[in-house]
C-alpha cells in the first residue's frame, strides 16, 4: 500500500512541476539572473543552483504579500526588487557546466510569486524531457508495483 500511495504521490508531484514549468514559461516574465556563489557546503551540491534577479515594476499596484515600496512618480506601479531562487523543475544529478557563479543565465518568473521561477527552455536543454519521463516511469513503476502487492495480498 506504501509502495502505491509513494508512486501516485511522485505522479501528481510530477505533472504539478511540469504543469508550473509550461505555465511560467509561457506566461511568465523573462529575466536575466546571475548565479549566486553557495555560501553553505550542502547548498554547493544542489544541482538547482541559488539565483539572483530584480522583478520588473508590476502594473496596477502590488501582488499579494510583498511589501516594497512604490515608485516615485507612477501611481499604481510597483517598484523592483531583488530575488534569490532556485529555480523549479531543474533536478540532473550534476549541475551543468554553464550554471557557475557569477554566471548569467535566462530565466522566466510568475509576477505573482517572483520566486517561482524556472530556467528558459533554452537554458535548460532536451534534459527536463528526460527528466520528466525518468520520474514518471519510476511513479508508474511504484504504483503498479503497489497495485499488484495490494491485489496479492487480497
Amino acid at each position: 500500500m506504501i509502495l502505491a500511495l509513494f508512486g501516485g504521490a511522485l505522479l501528481l508531484w510530477c505533472a504539478a512541476e511540469a504543469r508550473l514549468r509550461h505555465r511560467i514559461r509561457r506566461r511568465g516574465l523573462p529575466a536575466v539572473a546571475t548565479v549566486v556563489p553557495e555560501s553553505d557546503v550542502h547548498g554547493a551540491l544542489d544541482s538547482a543552483p541559488l539565483l539572483s534577479f530584480a522583478t520588473r515594476p508590476v502594473p496596477g499596484g502590488r501582488p499579494e504579500g510583498r511589501t516594497a515600496g512604490r515608485t516615485g512618480g507612477a501611481p499604481g506601479v510597483e517598484a523592483g526588487e531583488l530575488v534569490l531562487t532556485r529555480p523549479r523543475g531543474h533536478t540532473p544529478l550534476r549541475r551543468p557546466a554553464h550554471l557557475v557563479p557569477g554566471g548569467s543565465v535566462r530565466i522566466a518568473y510568475d509576477p505573482r510569486r517572483p520566486g517561482h521561477a524556472v530556467l528558459a527552455a533554452e537554458e535548460a536543454g532536451p534534459r527536463p524531457l528526460v527528466a520528466d519521463l525518468l520520474w514518471t516511469a519510476l511513479g508508474l513503476g511504484c504504483l503498479a508495483a503497489g497495485a499488484v502487492l495490494l491485489l496479492a495480498a487480497a
